[in-house]
């Protein structure tokens, strides 16, 4: 504290701390030392407290002048103070003797008011308990006088009254015995209450076995007054519970024994909604007086009702599940899903409307809340009936992903079986017949995995070999090496270093492979259509974070479409492997016409028309089934690649029927004997070489009038007008070589 009021004086700015450092309470040397020698030299820090140093000698000197006479007279004024201190001695003690005396004083007064209260609150206690043990006694002494003269007047009065007046009494009676209650709880442990004790049961018995009757009575003779009695009498003694076990016992439970019985259910059609209407009925045609009574009805009067009964909630539901959970326990057997579901939909609709029927908000809040409803929802064995839904899609699905690549079934959108199976295995979670609300969270997480599961089968279908046949002739497994498996696993039993077996390479054919690419586009198209199948079922529960879901489908489609640059790039190959196939034979033209005397062309090759069959078999067969934009994509892309490999096979045709000719003409010139010979038997003829040219240039030009027949422009096919260009000039060559 004295540090931290001392005034140091200002140093200069210059300084490398801060003086206030110097003040605090945990002021460290060496703490302080080190913290200066991150900033500055030890030489430094020396020096600047060096100068501190004769700054706070100075303002010591400059305090002591400044206060001189003070320290001066500081011992005078001081002289004489020990005597002074030693007359104040005496008093002080003596001051001190009086004080303690008169502590000890008050202390034992304290002490002995102490005493006095305690002793008082304890004959205030032990009279509380008298008062209490003598309320007690005279409310069984009042009691059992009423009963005593109600059983003699009962002798007397007249039968039509006496239901009435024993309301009347009970309530009486009720009033009494809660405050009988009371006084008893609040004298447990006293040896006088163990005493009445036994009249005090006799009497509990009375009023119960006599409340029971009246009730009974009421109910029998549909007495309101008499019934809103007992349920008040009820009330006041804080046994409405009990009154509301006794209807459940008496009146619900031998109504449920007749309508649930499990064969009558199981016997005819529709029987479980017979039974779950007959159960309804029991409240609008047994209960309509007690819910008037006690306000469950909205035709009940507010100032008649007697408040504090839920008949519904606590004496005829617990019935209702009591009695479904041991007479008809085959209801909540998941063995087969599809009567499961049934079951579980009209039952869910049988609580609802069961709901509909409780007067109030806080009626429906406290059956939701009730031990019998949740023992209800907890039956219904779920995560096993999603276990056989979940095997079964998953076993019908994983049939269709195989090797074998099966044509959908006629009439369905998509063209392969595999696409087919997980569309509508994707449908089948949402649809009708399989969906429950409880199960959304796990049918979403399935949903998605469909969704990936079939993503990873395009993926492995993308690694498969092309082959050239027939999709209808690939149904079964190629096997590299031989197409006898027997014969492959019999040269691998054979050779001693090889494997014991052959792994099959499955191929897939070009068709096979459109249509994946078809599938493919066609799902992705169907996915927002599947967001409006699920958005209905997931308000059904009060899901609303409906985004997160169409992110989701989106962010799905957008993995499927990732697919379609690849898939594209193998058809557009295979297109085009299968159209060369074909034109690389213009390699046999110049044999066509090499020394065969054949006839000047007219038309174009056959090979053309065979190489174009592929791209037309496309256009024909699956227009239905893509855009033709698609195809249109596919075709460019195919004829682009075939075309540049087509133009290199011409030129390099080309070049060798001039470089022929070239030499047959120096051969020629070699073995002319006069210099004006005749031309021979060709001389005005076409020669072979031009027949050459001019068959390749109608190929080109009919290759490019079959392109426009297809709705493509010869301008997108590149390499085609350089190939054009290429068999133009060929032709005007073969042209001018005419007479």
């Amino acid at each position: 504290m004295e540090r931290s009021r001392m005034n140091l004086p200002r140093g200069p700015d210059t300084l490398c701390f801060d003086k206030d450092e110097f003040t605090k309470e945990d002021f460290d040397v060496d703490h302080f030392v080190s913290d200066c020698r991150k900033r500055v030299q030890l030489e430094e820090l020396r020096g600047d407290l060096e100068l501190y140093y004769k700054l706070l000698k100075t303002a010591m000197v400059e305090l002591i002048n400044k206060d001189y006479a003070d320290f001066v007279n500081l011992s005078t004024n001081l002289v004489g103070m020990d005597k002074a201190l030693n007359q104040l001695s005496v008093p002080l003690g003596q001051l001190r003797e009086e004080v303690l005396s008169l502590r000890s004083s008050v202390s034992e007064g304290i002490r002995a008011v102490d005493e006095r209260m305690s002793k008082q609150e304890d004959i205030r206690k032990k009279k509380m308990c008298v008062l209490r043990l003598i309320q007690v006694i005279r409310s069984v002494e009042k009691i059992e006088k009423i009963l005593n003269s109600q059983t003699s007047k009962e002798t007397s009065a007249l039968e039509t009254s006496r239901p009435l007046l024993t309301g009347q009494i009970l309530e009486r009676i009720a009033t009494e015995f809660n405050q009988l209650q009371f006084h008893a709880i609040q004298s447990k442990g006293m040896p006088l209450l163990d005493k009445i004790r036994p009249r005090i049961a006799g009497i509990t018995a009375m009023l119960q076995q006599s409340l029971e009757g009246l009730l009974l009575e009421g109910l029998q003779t549909s007495n309101v007054d008499i019934i809103r009695h007992c349920l008040r009498t009820y009330a006041t003694i804080d046994k409405t519970r009990d009154a509301e076990a006794l209807l459940g016992q008496v009146l619900v439970k031998p109504y449920m024994d007749e309508v649930i019985v499990e064969h009558v259910v199981m016997s005819q059609p529709g029987g479980l909604q017979v039974m779950y209407h007959k159960l309804l009925e029991f409240v609008p045609h047994h209960c309509r007086l007690l819910r008037e009574v006690t306000g469950g009805s909205t035709s009940s009067e507010k100032g008649s009702t007697v408040p504090g009964y839920d008949f519904l909630v606590n004496s005829v539901w617990p019935e209702i599940v009591q009695g479904l959970e041991d007479k008809l326990p085959s209801l909540f057997n998941p063995g087969n899903p599809d009567t499961f579901h049934e079951k579980y939909t009209v039952s869910m609709d049988f609580v609802r409307r069961f709901e509909r029927q409780c007067g109030s908000q806080a009626s429906v809040k406290r059956l939701r809340a009730h031990p019998a409803y949740n023992s209800f929802n907890n039956k219904w064995n779920l995560p096993v009936y999603f276990q056989i839904r979940f095997r079964e899609i998953a076993a019908s699905l994983e049939a269709a992903l195989t090797d074998v690549l099966e044509d959908a079934p006629a009439g369905s959108s998509y063209c392969l079986l595999a696409s087919h199976r997980t569309w509508s295995s994707l449908q089948r979670c949402w649809s009708d017949k399989m969906f429950l609300p409880p199960l959304a969270p796990r049918l979403w997480r399935l949903t998605l995995q469909i969704a990936a599961r079939y993503s990873v089968f395009v993926s492995e279908l993308l690694l498969r070999p092309i082959s050239n046949e027939n999709a209808k002739d690939i149904k079964k497994p190629l096997v590299t090496g031989s197409k006898d498996p027997s014969a492959t696993q019999g040269n691998s039993e054979d050779q001693g270093s090889g494997p014991s077996e052959t792994k099959p390479v499955v191929s897939m054919s070009g068709t096979q492979l459109v249509y994946v690419a078809a599938d493919l586009l066609k799902l992705q198209e169907e996915l927002p259509e599947l967001l409006e199948i699920i958005k209905p079922k997931l308000e059904m529960i009060g899901f609303k974070n409906v985004s997160s879901i169409s992110e989701a489908l989106e962010d799905t489609r957008a993995s499927l479409s990732a697919y379609m640059p690849a898939l594209s790039d193998r058809i557009v190959r295979d297109l085009s492997e299968s159209c060369f196939g074909f034109l690389k034979s213009a390699l046999d033209v110049p044999r066509l016409y090499r020394r065969t005397n054949k006839e000047v062309p007219t038309t174009a090759s056959s090979y053309v028309d065979s190489a174009l069959k592929p791209f037309y078999q496309l256009q024909s067969a699956h227009q239905d089934k893509l855009k033709q934009a698609v195809i249109q994509q596919w075709l460019e892309g195919a004829l682009s690649d075939s075309t540049q490999k087509y133009h290199e096979t011409v030129s390099d045709v080309l070049n060798a029927v001039r470089r022929m000719e070239e030499s047959l003409k120096r051969l020629k010139h070699a073995r002319r004997p006069a210099p004006a010979a005749p031309a021979g038997p060709c001389a005005g003829r076409m020669s072979d070489d031009d027949k050459i040219r001019l068959q390749l240039a109608l190929d080109v030009e009919y290759l490019g009038e079959q392109i426009q027949k297809m709705g493509l422009q010869t301008k997108d096919v590149k390499s085609f007008a350089a190939l054009s260009e290429l068999v133009a000039a060929a032709k005007e060559q073969a042209g001018a070589e005419q007479p």
